[in-house]
């Protein structure tokens, strides 16, 4: 690494005085340029668009977007990612598996320098994939409570309860909520992965739905089935599916 490259950085947190202690530690590197500072994740998506920076020190708790529905709405391509955030060491181990650095509140100076340098050291190619990344972070147990879909400049946030179903098209997903459909980069695989399994079931290799959804069962055909919804959408249902919606039905009752 050149002694005189200069490194654009980006701080994301909401909480102020975190923002401060980062500009703190940052004071004794020349080196480094700070070209923005964001409160929060919908400005941290904006200022990575304009600023193109190579460094982002990213909290991962804040209020509406959260540091990985961040990273999913971001070019990665020469991004380093410094995560600071205040998961715990088990957690942690997730991002040391995907490449990404990560400062645990509160962090001692030397802590601070060493993630600085693996940031630095860090080669674009290897950007996290951020689905698999919040998926192995995530907590057992816990799963998604919205999903972030970005359309152009447009980011919208789907609460998974409002989620009618999901259908896989190719490497995106299509998301049926509310009388709406909105497209998304993703595996149905990944998401279904993500979503609470007694409330998401995967009827048929392409389609993931919301079994409060769904009204009856009918036959389609000699051996087929089709999932009929309260909105009348008719979706197939293979036997596998079958089977795991009759397992879901059986727990509800």
């Amino acid at each position: 690494m050149s002694a005189n490259r200069k490194w654009k950085a980006l701080i994301v947190d909401d909480e102020e005085l975190a923002r401060k202690l980062l500009l703190e530690m940052l004071a004794g590197h020349p080196e480094i340029e700070i070209v923005a500072e964001c409160g929060n994740g919908m400005e941290a998506v904006k200022a990575v668009a304009e600023h193109k920076p190579e460094l982002l020190f990213l909290d991962v708790q804040m209020p509406k977007l959260s540091g990985f529905d961040v990273l999913e709405l971001v070019d990665p391509a020469g991004l380093a990612v410094i995560f600071v955030t205040a998961f715990d060491q088990y957690a942690m181990k997730a991002f040391d598996v995907h490449a990404v650095d990560y400062l645990l509140k509160p962090y001692s100076k030397e802590r601070f320098e060493a993630a600085l340098e693996r940031a630095k050291s860090q080669k674009a190619e290897k950007a996290p994939d951020p689905a698999a990344l919040a998926a192995t972070a995530r907590p057992a147990g816990q799963f998604l409570e919205r999903i972030v879909v970005k359309d152009g400049t447009k980011v919208t946030l789907v609460p998974t309860a409002n989620l009618d179903y999901v259908e896989a098209l190719d490497d995106y997903v299509s998301l049926a909520t509310e009388g709406k459909k909105l497209l998304k980069q993703q595996t149905i695989s990944s998401l279904e992965a993500a979503l609470d399994p007694a409330v998401f079931v995967r009827i048929h290799r392409s389609f993931v739905v919301n079994f409060e959804r769904v009204s009856r069962i009918e036959p389609y055909g000699k051996e087929s089935k089709v999932a009929v919804l309260r909105n009348g959408v008719k979706l197939p249902v293979s036997r596998a599916g079958y089977e795991r919606l009759r397992k879901v039905m059986g727990e509800k009752d």
